[in-house]
């Protein structure tokens, strides 16, 4: 069948907007190349695609204030991308888009020791922040899986976490300030380099806010000095309702290890033979790590010792070196690229309280059997942000529908639970129609006027995080009152 002909006036648009762009940014910040678009048209969460208009990679401030007042000024929307590594679909673009990726600003714009803070580009990585002070003896704390690659822009959209949130906290709790560029153009500062700005908290609505209310372009985070020693204790259990219990126990003790993490027996297999880290052969298994002076870390593991006997354990064993406590880390690290081997899979990250853990992970097994699919089950336990990986043949008619379906349905359990749709990765197109299990209609529309008033056109990362018939709505009424 013959493809019908490009409308005369859309392509006289495009080409508009593209000179437009080009005029006003340094030569080679604007892409147009269908080739290279392709590597724009999905994140990590690849089950949907779509090429952009184009994408616009700057280098200051000032050049993604340019971008985007045009942008505003030709009513073109605009998805700001990181590095891409969204699990839920934050970075997805449309046709009409363009993708503002700052993927090129990363530079450290000012370190200062004596405060325990740095300034950064916010295009730089996760990693590269620590590493930039890590000759000094500090680092900087919240830590995805991605952190090689995700850059500090994502971490700020998504309020990202990691294995050592329990103990640190999140990417909010670590964001000291930020400067951000409005649709419109207009360049803001919100907080600084103090721990508790005057004035509103928009720092705190900025943080986790999925792109929706502005670019942010740089960042002033907290640094925190190196801890004296840390170590992993590797717990084996029977099953993964044991494990969950022993959690729960840990937390409930008042013990803070700096991290408690999660594997099911398909994780655990996966990640043994990627990392070669010496885990045990068992149902389910805790890598619990405390930090502190050596006695200190004696005393932690000796209580956690304690508590996971009451739970039977099959296996309990302490790392004995760095290179051992590298090994371990570098298995749950690599648990998302590992558990590939497996096949397709849809990475899903409600958030539940700890009590609940032996209950809910019960419930996803139960779901998993009832769709037909298999789960594995890999998660931030201490503070309950869960990551049910869901096995399905991406080649298979009806099997990606599937694994929705069934995504919805532990994300249902989880807000069931008393917990929540996403602890880190964002709603993004992935969880949109699900914000009406957690939010009532009044709640919704609160959170709409929010951005209703950051950007009022409604052009800020089109399709995202509000269901979307009420985001479509409310663009059309933005388009009918400029008209």
């Amino acid at each position: 069948m013959d493809m019908p002909a490009p409308d005369p006036a859309i392509l006289a648009r495009r080409a508009r907007i593209l000179a437009r762009l080009r005029a006003a940014l340094p030569a080679g910040t604007v892409i147009d190349d269908p080739v290279a678009l392709a590597a724009y048209e999905c994140d990590a969460f690849t089950a949907y695609r779509c090429p952009p208009l184009a994408v616009v990679l700057p280098r200051t401030t000032a050049e993604v204030s340019a971008a985007l007042a045009l942008c505003h000024a030709e009513g073109v929307p605009v998805v700001p991308r990181g590095s891409g590594t969204s699990l839920a679909g934050g970075a997805l673009p449309t046709a009409d888009c363009v993708v503002l990726g700052v993927a090129r600003m990363t530079a450290v714009l000012e370190t200062d020791l004596a405060n325990r803070l740095v300034r950064v580009q916010a295009g730089r990585t996760n990693l590269a922040v620590s590493a930039a002070v890590e000759a000094a003896g500090f680092f900087y704390a919240p830590d995805p899986s991605s952190q090689l690659a995700c850059a500090i822009a994502g971490n700020i959209a998504m309020n990202s976490g990691g294995a050592h949130c329990l103990k640190y906290g999140v990417t909010t709790n670590n964001l000291l300030g930020a400067t951000v560029v409005l649709m419109d153009g207009t360049v803001v500062e919100l907080g600084g380099p103090f721990m508790d700005a005057p004035g509103l908290d928009l720092l705190g609505v900025l943080c986790g806010s999925e792109g929706q209310l502005g670019v942010v372009t740089e960042a002033i985070l907290r640094i925190l000095p190196k801890p004296e020693g840390a170590r992993p204790v590797l717990i084996g259990f029977a099953s993964n309702e044991a494990a969950g219990a022993c959690v729960a126990d840990i937390i409930r003790a008042g013990v803070l290890p700096v991290a408690i993490e999660f594997m099911d027996r398909p994780c655990i297999v996966a990640c043994e033979a990627f990392a070669k880290a010496g885990y045990p052969d068992c149902e389910a298994l805790l890598i619990v790590e405390v930090e502190g002076a050596a006695a200190e870390i004696d005393a932690q593991l000796a209580l956690i010792g304690q508590i996971a006997r009451r739970h039977d354990p099959v296996a309990l064993r302490e790392s004995r070196s760095e290179e051992e406590s590298r090994r371990i880390w570098l298995g749950r690290k690599s648990a998302f690229g590992a558990m590939g081997q497996l096949g397709d899979y849809i990475c899903l990250d409600g958030t539940i309280p700890v009590s609940e853990l032996p209950r809910v992970l019960r419930r996803i097994a139960e779901l998993a059997e009832r769709f037909g699919l298999r789960v594995a089950n890999v998660f931030h336990a201490g503070d309950g942000n869960m990551h049910p990986l869901i096995l399905f043949d991406a080649n298979a008619p009806g099997e990606l529908a599937r694994a929705e379906a069934l995504g919805a349905e532990i994300l249902r359990v989880c807000v069931a639970a008393g917990g929540c749709l996403t602890g880190e990765h964002g709603v993004g197109v992935e969880k949109r129609d699900l914000m009406s299990e957690q939010y009532a209609p009044a709640d919704l529309e609160a959170q709409m006027r929010v951005k209703d008033v950051f950007d009022p056109a409604w052009l800020l990362n089109p399709a995202k995080v509000f269901p979307l018939a009420a985001s479509a709505a409310r663009r059309a009424g933005a388009r009918a009152a400029a008209a």
